[in-house]
């Protein structure tokens, strides 16, 4: 079998406000801690026997005696909270500028130029929650066949239709001429296709989202390590986050669920390098819409299919949890928080119980990896992989 690196981003799983979450109004956000502190328990034992409840600062009741992995969290050296920009830091970029952002809608021009390249009216046109603007405008957008054009406090500009009045097709066409759109100064993190589905007061999104990101400014660890030859597989939508760049394979699974099980397919399989997955649920369906007994089932769920997951690594291989940022269910806000974000690795061939501390930037994850494949250090982040190697 080759040797391969496991990446899995539990999106959205953050373990407590960074040093300045107040200036993005996130002064208090903990989505782990808070989760644990609302729910009273939530059975994860195989993360805690990783060390997850020995991470600095951690506010969880749940230690290990003895943890069978290396534990530590990150900071984020990106001036933001988006997926984008964590996802990028991840994979070995620092990029301080944070992208731009709405909090009074698009201006004129852009919803003029949305609507001539679309042919279709917009309304909306302001932030808002993904589930409330739906229930809100939906019937406007099935009778008119308008586009409901909204944002949030992230760099994103996200287009909401019913799939029976636009058709899949035309709406990913129309975040693609969006994408076009937005640039320059305009250029935000990412369009978003929202389809829904359902009828009248019981409008629901769909798992037919596709997100349109920028291209990387610079390149990732992904295209050092395509460039060597091996493998890098995209599960979820890290396809959609690097606009496809750096990647050799890759399957847009829908859900937590099928996003384990492709990652498990391809660890089954004889080839070296990256498996990188996004598992989108946490953010998606429960950070967003204030769930926290949803958050909760949804990290029991992940927690449970871990043993499966090591019952496929080869001896050489390793695996890193981490997440992008935090969006913490138990707050007012629907949006991202700014967190650090836990950092968990485990595998044959690494020490256990190694306290990896704060990390400074997640690039420092990127140059890890890089390190463990045998390839050119990285110039950005500092690799831990000689404190974990035994």
């Amino acid at each position: 079998m080759g040797k391969k690196a496991v990446l899995i981003v539990l999106d959205s799983v953050g373990v407590g406000e960074l040093p300045d979450a107040a200036l993005f109004g996130d002064g208090g956000s903990d989505t782990l801690g808070n989760i644990f502190k609302v729910r009273g328990d939530v059975d994860i034992p195989n993360m805690i026997a990783l060390g997850l409840g020995n991470i600095d600062g951690i506010r969880i009741p749940l230690k290990s005696a003895a943890p069978i992995g290396c534990f530590g969290k990150s900071a984020e050296t990106f001036c933001g909270k988006d997926s984008t920009g964590g996802h990028w830091e991840i994979a070995g970029i620092v990029h301080k500028c944070e992208f731009p952002t709405y909090p009074d809608g698009f201006p004129p021009d852009i919803i003029r130029k949305i609507e001539k390249a679309s042919g279709r009216k917009v309304i909306g046109n302001k932030p808002a929650s993904g589930t409330e603007i739906i229930q809100e405008l939906g019937d406007e957008q099935v009778e008119t066949g308008a586009l409901i054009v909204y944002t949030s406090a992230d760099s994103v500009l996200q287009i909401a239709a019913h799939e029976n009045v636009v058709p899949l097709d035309e709406l990913y066409d129309i975040c693609r001429k969006a994408r076009r759109i937005m640039h320059g100064r305009n250029a935000v993190g990412r369009i978003i296709a929202r389809p829904f589905e359902g009828t009248s007061g019981n409008y629901q999104r769909t798992e037919n989202r596709r997100d349109f990101s920028l291209s990387p400014p610079q390149e990732t660890i992904l295209d050092e390590i395509k460039r060597a030859g091996l493998e890098v597989a995209a599960v979820g939508k890290i396809e959609d986050l690097f606009n496809f760049r750096g990647i050799t394979r890759s399957i847009h699974s829908h859900g937590n669920e099928e996003c384990v099980e492709t990652v498990i397919s391809f660890m089954k399989e004889d080839f070296s390098g990256l498996i990188f997955a996004n598992l989108v649920d946490f953010d998606m369906l429960y950070g967003h819409r204030n769930d926290v007994e949803g958050f909760a089932k949804a990290l029991e769920y992940f927690d449970a299919r871990l043993p499966g997951i090591y019952s496929c690594m080869g001896k050489e291989d390793i695996l890193i949890l981490t997440a992008d940022h935090g969006c913490d269910p138990t707050t007012k806000s629907t949006d991202h928080s700014r967190e650090y974000t836990p950092l968990l690795v485990f595998g044959d061939g690494i020490r256990r119980g190694v306290d990896l501390g704060v990390r400074s930037t997640f690039a420092d994850i990127g140059a890890t990896i890089i390190e463990f494949l045998g390839l050119k250090k990285w110039e950005n982040g500092r690799s831990f992989w000689p404190d974990i190697r035994k």
